[in-house]
């Protein structure tokens, strides 16, 4: 499980590094949060845009004991379990934790 650990951390932070770094906005940024002793990985949008301040989530997930990867918030288009799946992780470790769970079951991706 270790091991499963370390290689589903590893696809997750190399996909926020690749969406970090393919955004780009005058005044804002984009930081990626890692919580690698609870499992959370974040993206997060912050700065000022048009006199406003913009603090956003835009990717959050997390890793369970069980080694499956939550998507908990996608405020994107982009279609974040295909790329995971591209990067290395099992289509059945996916939950799409913003969906409900009866509609799960038809996303071709884990039910929990």
């Amino acid at each position: 499980m270790v091991r499963k650990l370390k290689k589903y951390q590893n696809c997750i932070e190399i996909f926020l590094d690749e969406e970090a770094k393919d955004r780009f906005t005058t005044g804002i940024t984009w930081e990626i949060v890692t919580d690698t002793k609870h499992h959370h990985y974040q993206l997060v949008e912050t700065g000022w845009y048009n006199n406003r301040h913009v603090y956003r989530v835009l990717f959050h997930l997390q890793i369970k004991e069980n080694g499956k990867v939550w998507l908990l918030v996608n405020n994107t288009d982009v279609l974040v379990a295909e790329e995971l799946v591209k990067k290395g992780i099992a289509s059945h470790d996916i939950v799409l934790g913003f969906q409900p769970e009866n509609v799960r079951q038809f996303t071709g991706f884990a039910v929990a």
